[in-house]
């Protein structure tokens, strides 16, 4: 046990002790797979299973939803918006791997931030993770409804605007369609993870063909005229979409949240996290190019569903807009399973601690998945998805998301100084270069995010700040003794 581990029998500690008490590596070693009672998660994916968990929680995002409205900020620099987002997403992928290989539990960057800087930095990075987990499923969710739109014109169907527009725009009311996506993840989850693993990885190989197949027509009606001027808006415009852009990578860590359920979680955790970022990078990046080389980046501006009505134009073809679109939903649809997954999971670990209330961390029995919490997490994320515009959410996500990346770079360098001898199976190249980087870029992607956003992150500091203050500093398991991590 450390010495900012508070022992056994002590009386109560402090805030001070208890913000700075840091939970030891071999009990979350010990207490992997399980939950606040019960059986424990289940050991069932493999490489295959996990790399295709990760690139499903990140390809598509800011394809199929957030291009649109990122090309008018960069102009046809948004290629190198996606470069510099991805750039920081690898150095932050690579230590994510390394704490991936060394610490192979459910709770992703919240544990690495709990055995290397504390339970009060912990929270905050859990909290930071409810944001980008739970709310980048609704904001994600929203985006289905428009190509479900799109899906509906194809077959000279009009849905009410009302009702598959985000609230607020063009009519919006209520999002159905976002609502049902997510109900229907959530339905799958509970079934079992072995079952949603399977359903997510034939996803993941559909939408990688669609996203091929719009490469391959794109690349047809391509124009190098296209690309002049390359920076109409600026450098500030590509540093701004970039910071927009660094949505689209999130959910890569959703495979360092299956740590307790795959069979051989400190060989293929790093290896699952490296191989979706190669896959991701590269299939964004084409996109992007091809995008623009078809149309002029000021054609872009106002368009919903751009990548559909791109392919519409270029082939004349109704049937090639109505097999994109589909792909799209089935895209998000993906999206949706793994990055909820990813937040069920990190409340097991959150709830196993005593930050969260114990119904997140109960295991069923019949399979070995964390049923209740699933259905509590699901519900209160598609009345989100069906309440919320898409804008708020993406750049209040990614803020959140940087912040805990940040976080995940810097456990690195502290655990690399406290305990050398911990075993590795992946180590981040060029260290102390790589982590350091990683939160160099973060920070540069953060301070490119508008005052609103940072006032909307303020915000959700303050009320996580409220809720540690009135229940996880009184239900803490580290707190109230090592016999406590036990009940």
């Amino acid at each position: 046990m450390t010495t900012q581990t508070i022992a056994t029998g002590t009386s109560k500690p402090t805030l001070r002790q208890q913000l700075l008490a840091r939970k030891p590596i071999e009990a979350f070693m010990a207490e992997a797979g399980n939950g606040t009672g019960g059986p424990k998660l289940r050991r069932t994916l493999g490489l295959l299973h996990l790399t295709m968990i990760s690139v499903g929680a990140t390809l598509g995002t800011g394809i199929f939803v957030v291009l649109s409205s990122s090309v008018p900020m960069a102009g046809p620099a948004v290629w190198i918006s996606f470069a510099i987002a991805g750039l920081a997403a690898l150095f932050a992928a690579l230590s994510y791997a390394e704490m991936a290989g060394a610490v192979p539990v459910s709770g992703s960057s919240y544990t690495y931030t709990y055995a290397t800087m504390g339970e009060g930095l912990a929270w905050i990075c859990g909290w930071c993770l409810v944001l980008e987990y739970a709310v980048s499923v609704a904001a994600i969710a929203v985006g289905a409804g428009e190509y479900l739109n799109e899906m509906a014109r194809s077959l000279g169907i009009d849905l009410p605007a009302a009702l598959t527009n985000p609230p607020g725009t063009d009519g919006g009311v209520f999002n159905i369609p976002a609502l049902l996506i997510v109900l229907f993840a959530t339905v799958l989850l509970v079934r079992g993870t072995r079952e949603s693993a399977v359903v997510n990885t034939v996803l993941v190989f559909i939408k990688i063909a669609v996203l091929i197949f719009f490469i391959v027509i794109a690349f047809s009606a391509f124009t190098s005229g296209n690309f002049d001027p390359l920076l109409p808006m600026g450098t500030a415009g590509v540093s701004a979409a970039a910071a927009r852009l660094f949505f689209s990578y999130i959910g890569f860590d959703a495979a360092s949240t299956a740590g307790e359920e795959a069979r051989n979680p400190q060989r293929d955790l790093p290896r699952a996290i490296v191989l979706s970022m190669a896959i991701i990078t590269s299939l964004y990046i084409l996109v992007a190019i091809s995008a623009i080389g078809a149309r002029q980046w000021t054609w872009f501006e106002g368009k919903s569903a751009a990548l559909v009505q791109l392919l519409e134009e270029v082939t004349g073809q109704g049937w090639v807009a109505l097999l994109f679109a589909a792909g799209a939903v089935l895209a998000i649809v993906s999206i949706v399973i793994t990055v909820l997954y990813g937040q069920t999971r990190i409340l097991v670990a959150m709830s196993r601690d005593g930050m969260v209330p114990k119904v997140f961390g109960r295991i069923s029995p019949r399979n070995g998945a964390p049923v209740a919490g699933t259905w509590i997490t699901g519900g209160a994320v598609a009345l989100v998805a069906g309440l919320v515009p898409l804008g708020q959410l993406a750049d209040a996500t990614s803020i959140g998301t940087l912040f805990a990346f940040s976080l995940v770079s810097l456990a690195v360098i502290i655990l690399r100084r406290t305990q050398p001898e911990l075993p590795r199976t992946f180590k981040v190249p060029l260290y102390p270069l790589t982590p350091i980087l990683a939160m160099l870029f973060c920070g540069y992607l953060m301070a490119n995010l508008g005052v609103t956003t940072w006032v909307v992150f303020g915000v959700w500091m303050v009320v996580g700040a409220f809720i540690y203050l009135g229940y996880g500093r009184r239900h803490s398991k580290l707190a109230a003794g090592w016999d406590g991590l036990r009940k």
